[in-house]
């Protein structure tokens, strides 16, 4: 176990040099090169002790040793010295074993301070190396403080996590275990720990679990790390190597009893270019490594991975090949965690994918189960709470583990595994393997609970009440802001209407807070929405649904994502619409109550995620504060040129199915890029007709046309060549202003101020280029445009990230919806 002075030393170590190293990773370093050293001093002390002579520190570079360099007789720069030149040497030492070597290759002092050298080296003297599992803990209790381990979307798995995942897998003496991205080693470790703790092993077989214990890691960092994690865990000679498990093949042919992994899923921009070997065509990484897994597992081979919600629920062609043959080749259960396990390096919503080949190929059920608490709160600092499902949900998988691999069926033991007291479920890989192959266990326990078809049909008057509007003159409303609400219609309706004089006017049907409105008449037929107003009066426009016996959110969601039955064409009438025989006769499927807020809840929970990515997109804008030693000039002055070009049809010329890129004001996407599905072709003799508005790589669009004005892009080198019209000036930069900064200041709201005051007065207005010349920009530095692009950028990235997570949960609204209309 870690003691208390060994933490102590750890803290004090890293509060040293944490004004001269303030990288978390690079302390780190720093910590596991001086502890090595030091430990290399003390492996000569005991052979000295025993009768023999130094190998590390002898001939030259006895100067070098712990000993020599922390003599009180030499001044603090000596030392100093002596330190910053040993540790380079070491690679050069032939008494060096070759791991150490590795250990400190490319190995330096970051910093020339001999006070903060002498302080560190006397806390560094108070560890001894003794081949033992303290000094093991230590190491790893330096790892937990390391902060972040890169910018390749990887993070630090937490120990419990690990440990558990361990314990569902089982590794056992004489099997092969991988780790394809190992970071640190703690999967390895882990996997070690269990083998001895469970087993009496000889020497023969300890021998041979070093060498079965292999990881791999594309970071150099990382892989010291990881050697140096694993050495003081007992194993001599590491098998952690430096390698690509994705674009690499060396390796390839190599297969594994167990693979435990927390794969880093960052997809680099531009994607991931594997080699050829893989059986999924992909450049995302989260499919490559769980591709790789899979297909790296031996026969009966079993392993436990971590992985993002992309690869549970994504709908993308690859996501889904990769979901079918997981449950065609080897997945048997499916653990998914809550959002926050991994703070503070990310809040990622993620699941466990356990694989089994042996269970799989006996074509048994998928088990699904819910971990809800890991015995931590879900905040940054995640501190020890009592809640904490992990030891109920390792008691079902080994349970159910156990069972399956009998083969058994979940029907023969479901009563003993509600002993467990985990939300669980068993699907069938035959359901599994229908449509997109989905392994979001939500989706199947509604559906278990629904089932398609099998709920009784009633018509909706036989449920709820229904309330018609009725006309009101328009001389019966007011403009005080007192009265009756007066909904006119339709039923999407925004914040505003007008009121209704109660003094004036006795509405005879009042609809209220709850109620369903739908519109029965005019624009938007059969669309509804949820008021959320007492007594307010409708119009003949709308009707109100009062649900009577029916959960009224349940109903809503029904309505929502089936409104198109109501969108009649109205036999003989000219605006299409709905009578009140139409409204009452829907049938709707009418599940028990408890089913009812079941898919409630459910779709409130994605309902929930929809409004809050729907805020970051909706308030999001590129902007940033101006500093007041900015100069401000004109964008005339910092640009080579600014010009507009010609439509085609009036210089003779006619567009194409193919040729140059064309760009139009629709081409112009709001994310600042050119939407390369929507740009129109010319020939090339349009192209050189049109000379001087041919683009260039970095020349940035501004619509200068009526109401589209100020839409901006930037043209990239995959659409040139290209030319455009006379709707957009093209500015092309100087030396001065970076085009991605001046296209980001273009789409502010600084800018867009400037381009309404010019529009004072004027019905319709154009820009010209002369008034484009006369925009005012403010010009920092270049390095500070590129700081303050690379801030925008990443902002920008994350709101398209909320955008692709509102259409995912608004997808799995409808599936949830869908599964209930059968």
């Amino acid at each position: 176990m870690l003691n208390a002075d060994t933490k102590r030393r750890i803290n004090a170590c890293r509060d040293i040099l944490v004004g001269k190293v303030t990288d978390p990773k690079a302390q780190v370093e720093q910590i596991t090169i001086a502890l090595m050293y030091k430990f290399m001093n003390d492996m000569d002390h005991e052979v000295r002790d025993l009768g023999g002579a130094s190998s590390f520190f002898a001939g030259e570079f006895a100067t070098y040793s712990w000993d020599r360099i922390t003599d009180p007789r030499l001044g603090g720069e000596e030392r100093l010295r002596l330190y910053a030149e040993g540790i380079e040497a070491v690679v050069k030492n032939p008494g060096v074993p070759e791991l150490f070597r590795q250990i400190f290759r490319n190995a330096y002092l970051p910093y020339r301070d001999p006070e903060t050298f002498n302080l560190f080296s006397q806390e560094i003297s108070g560890f001894r190396y003794e081949h033992s599992e303290d000094l093991g803990d230590a190491f790893e209790y330096l790892l937990s403080v390391m902060q972040s381990q890169g910018d390749a979307g990887q993070f630090r798995t937490p120990r419990h996590i690990i440990d558990f995942m361990v314990e569902v897998v089982k590794p056992q003496p004489g099997e092969a275990i991988l780790d394809p991205a190992c970071g640190t080693a703690g999967f390895l470790i882990s996997a070690y720990k269990h083998i001895v703790k469970h087993h009496q092993l000889t020497p023969a077989q300890t021998e041979d679990l070093h060498r079965n214990v292999e990881g791999y890691d594309i970071s150099p960092d990382m892989v010291r790390l990881s050697r140096v994690n694993l050495y003081l865990h007992q194993f001599a000679d590491p098998r952690v190597v430096e390698y690509d498990t994705l674009t690499s093949e060396d390796r390839w042919g190599r297969r594994f009893d167990v693979i435990l992994a927390n794969p880093p899923f960052m997809t680099p921009k531009g994607g991931i270019r594997p080699h050829r070997k893989f059986s999924l065509e992909s450049n995302r990484s989260e499919v490559l490594f769980v591709d790789y897994i899979a297909e790296h597992l031996m026969a009966g081979g079993r392993a436990a991975v971590i992985v993002p919600e992309g690869i549970i629920f994504q709908s993308g062609k690859a996501y889904q090949q990769l979901r079918r043959m997981l449950v065609e080749s080897s997945l048997w259960a499916v653990v998914s965690l809550p959002a926050g396990v991994f703070n503070p390096y990310s809040g990622v919503k993620t699941s466990i994918l356990f694989l089994d080949r042996g269970i799989a190929e006996k074509g048994a059920p998928v088990l699904f189960a819910q971990v809800k608490a890991d015995g931590y709160d879900l905040g940054a600092q995640r501190r020890a709470v009592a809640a904490n499902d992990l030891p109920a949900a390792l008691a079902l998988l080994n349970d159910a583990h156990t069972r399956l691999s009998r083969g058994e069926v979940p029907a023969d033991f479901r009563d003993s595994l509600t002993d467990h007291a985990l939300t669980h479920l068993f699907v069938p890989r035959a359901v599994l393997a229908e449509g997109d192959a989905n392994l979001s266990g939500e989706r199947y326990r509604v559906a278990a609970a629904t089932g398609p078809k099998k709920w009784p049909m009633v018509k909706l008057g036989e449920v709820c009440d229904l309330l018609s509007g009725q006309h009101i003159d328009t001389e019966k409303y007011n403009s005080e802001g007192v009265g009756t609400p007066y909904l006119t219609g339709p039923a999407d309706f925004g914040p505003t209407y007008p009121l209704v004089s109660k003094w004036t006017t006795e509405p005879k049907v009042l609809a209220n807070a709850g109620d369903i409105l739908i519109t029965v008449k005019g624009s938007g037929v059969g669309k509804v929405n949820r008021l959320n107003l007492d007594a307010t009066c409708i119009s003949r426009q709308l009707m109100a649904i009062r649900p009577r016996e029916i959960e009224v959110g349940f109903l809503y969601a029904l309505l929502q994502t089936k409104f198109e039955h109501f969108q009649l064409e109205g036999e003989g009438a000219a605006i299409p619409g709905l009578t009140r025989d139409d409204v009452l006769s829907l049938e709707i499927p009418l599940p028990p109550l408890s089913v009812q807020q079941q898919i409630v809840a459910e779709v409130a929970r994605y309902q929930a995620v929809i409004d809050g990515a729907r805020q970051v997109v909706d308030h999001w804008k590129p902007s940033f504060a101006v500093e007041p030693e900015w100069p401000v000039v004109k964008l005339g002055e910092v640009a080579i040129r600014i010009t507009k070009g010609t439509t085609p049809t009036t210089m003779g010329f006619k567009y194409h199915e193919s040729g140059v890129a064309f760009v139009k004001i629709e081409a112009l996407s709001e994310t600042g890029e050119i939407d390369r599905k929507k740009l129109s072709f010319v020939g090339t003799d349009c192209h050189e007709a049109f000379s001087r508005s041919q683009l260039a790589t970095g020349d940035v669009l501004f619509s200068i046309a009526g109401t589209e004005m100020g839409i901006t892009a930037i043209v990239t080198e995959e659409i040139i060549p290209a030319n455009t019209n006379q709707a957009l000036a093209i500015i092309r930069l100087g030396t001065l202003c970076m085009p991605r900064y001046a296209l980001n200041f273009l789409r502010s709201p600084r800018l867009k101020s400037q381009i309404e005051g010019l529009k004072t007065g004027v019905a319709q207005f154009n820009l010209s280029l002369a008034q484009v010349s006369e925009l005012e920009i403010p010009l920092p530095p270049l390095e500070v445009q590129q700081q303050i692009v690379q801030r925008i950028e990443a902002e920008r990235e994350l709101v398209e990230a909320n955008k692709r997570l509102i259409e995912l949960m608004k997808a799995r609204i409808d599936e949830t919806m869908a599964r209930v209309w059968g």
